[in-house]
C-alpha cells in the first residue's frame, strides 16, 4: 500500500516529531522514505550586495539541508529503512507536493503545529499540503505540551 514515503523536514520540533512517526510507519510496513529539506528564500534581490549575501544563505541552507535529510536518513538506517535524501528551492508547500509526484510517492509524513489565530487564517506548510495534495496526508500535531 505504502511503498514510499516523503518526509518533509527542516528541522524544527514539529518535522522532528513527523519524521519519527515517518520512519516508524516506514518501519511497520517495510517501506522506503525520502527525506526533503525545502530551501525557501523570499523576495528577489534588489541590488548586488543583497545577491551576494542571498547566494550565501542559499549556500548555508542547502549546507543545513544536508545535514538535516543525513540526520533523518541516520536515524532511519538504526530502524533498518532505506532512505533518499533531496533539497528543492521555492514554496514549502509546493515543492512538497511536487516532489510526491515527481517520484510516485505513496504518502507523505509531516508534523505541524498550532501557529496562532493569525497563522490559521493564513494557513500552515502542512495546511497547504493537506489542501493540495493528491499523495494521502498525514499529519503529526504536537500535543501543547510539547
Amino acid at each position: 500500500m505504502y511503498d514510499t514515503i516523503l518526509i518533509p523536514y527542516d528541522g524544527s520540533d514539529e518535522a522532528r516529531r513527523g519524521a519519527e512517526q515517518g520512519i516508524e510507519l516506514a518501519a511497520a510496513l517495510g517501506a522506503s522514505i525520502h527525506a526533503l529539506y525545502v530551501i525557501d528564500l523570499p523576495g528577489a534581490p534588489r541590488t548586488v550586495y543583497i545577491r551576494d549575501d542571498e547566494e550565501e544563505m542559499r549556500e548555508d541552507y542547502r549546507e543545513y539541508g544536508e545535514q538535516a535529510t543525513s540526520e533523518i536518513c541516520d536515524k532511519a538506517a538504526e530502524v533498518d529503512v532505506d532512505c533518499t535524501t533531496a533539497i528543492r528551492t521555492g514554496s514549502p508547500a509546493e515543492e512538497i507536493v511536487d516532489y510526491a509526484n515527481d517520484n510516485d510517492l505513496d504518502a507523505i509524513v509531516l508534523g505541524t503545529a498550532y501557529q496562532g489565530k493569525f497563522k490559521a487564517l493564513l494557513g500552515s506548510t502542512s495546511d497547504k499540503v493537506v489542501r493540495t495534495s493528491e499523495v494521502p496526508v498525514l499529519t503529526v500535531r504536537m500535543s501543547v505540551n510539547d
